[in-house]
């Protein structure tokens, strides 16, 4: 009888200290994926970039896009329309793709797909944009009624048209030096974070 009670506290001992040492043993599982706290955290706000010429600029557009948007949104009675449908659809495109851009770069966004060459989409972006606010412009300086909305988004449009001009001829720089932040820059980042990644999948054993 008493073999038994020594047998059933041995058992009790064991598996108290059992659970004792699983709670102090510095291995503990996760739920928390290693690449997803890798992800969060390659998802920050790029000071430098927005400080940059690049990022100033890509602040500017995406003011006075939205500035001319609206005053064409004013614009309540034309005919013809043609002019004040174009100059429309052009703010309302540049204000929403340079947006998006301005996003991904300021969030270093575009350092998680290395595969696109994000210097020569800047370059494209801000090309068509100089071309089309222009062509918006004068079409619409033409065919507008001299109402103060009109005149005003025409103000604004050949203003948006010469910082995309400028953020053009510095974006043709970047890509024919080849010295951009998106090129070699991003896939050694790239590199770094999945080596970073990968040793830390390694140095924890109870992940493997």
């Amino acid at each position: 009888m008493r073999n038994n009670e020594e047998a059933e506290g041995f058992d009790g001992e064991a598996s108290n200290t059992s659970m004792i040492s699983g709670a102090n043993s510095p291995y503990q599982p996760t739920t928390e994926p290693v690449h997803s706290r890798n992800v969060f955290m390659a998802i920050r706000c790029d000071l430098d970039y927005l400080k940059s010429h690049f990022g100033i600029l890509k602040v500017i557009e995406v003011v006075l896009a939205l500035i001319s948007f609206i005053f064409i949104e004013t614009v309540m009675m034309c005919s013809p329309c043609a002019g004040v449908y174009l100059f429309e659809f052009v703010s309302c495109s540049a204000f929403v793709v340079t947006g998006v851009l301005l996003l991904i770069f300021s969030l270093n966004l575009h350092t998680k797909v290395p595969h696109v060459n994000w210097s020569l989409t800047d370059l494209i972006n801000t090309a068509t944009s100089t071309l089309f606010f222009f062509l918006a412009s004068v079409v619409l300086a033409a065919l507008n009624h001299q109402s103060g909305a009109e005149i005003a988004a025409v103000v604004f449009g050949f203003l948006v048209m010469g910082v995309y001009g400028v953020n053009t001829y510095l974006a043709v720089r970047r890509w024919r030096l080849g010295d951009s932040r998106d090129g070699p820059l991003q896939t050694s980042e790239y590199i770094r974070a999945r080596t970073a990644s990968r040793g830390e999948v390694e140095s924890r054993p109870e992940l493997q």
